[in-house]
């Protein structure tokens, strides 16, 4: 692994992510730009958890594109336009990224780049 986890212990109370993670250096480093839960084909499924699940689909695409996986992600960041999704967004990021805990941003924002886009991720991710 070419990160190490550096937590002071605030994460621990609040979900499943890091406080901090450190790289080493002499890394390829993968910034996305914010995704949504859409498909190349444009589709985007009504309601939270599929756009959720379609967006943790297009993020595996765009690390599976660069060489890399999930255990490769050190920051995660997540808008939702909802706070009443933040329960099903996380739990399908847990599904996804099982005990891989990257460094972890949500908020809430008024609207995204279409108003039927119910979240969006963006993810930085590190490898040798």
């Amino acid at each position: 692994m070419n990160h190490k986890i550096r937590d002071i212990g605030v994460s621990k109370n609040i979900g499943h992510y890091s406080d901090a993670i450190e790289s080493t250096s002499g890394l390829r480093w993968l910034h996305t730009s914010g995704t949504p839960g859409m498909t190349k084909s444009g589709e985007l499924p009504k309601d939270i958890e599929g756009q959720s699940r379609q967006v943790w689909t297009n993020m595996i695409e765009i690390l599976d594109q660069a060489g890399m996986t999930i255990h490769d992600i050190v920051k995660v960041t997540t808008s939702l336009i909802n706070a009443r999704d933040i329960p099903t967004y996380v739990k399908v990021r847990k599904e996804v990224l099982g005990d891989v805990k990257p460094a972890f941003m949500l908020s809430v924002v008024n609207q995204l780049i279409r108003p039927d886009v119910l979240v969006e991720v963006e993810i930085i991710a590190a490898k040798k």
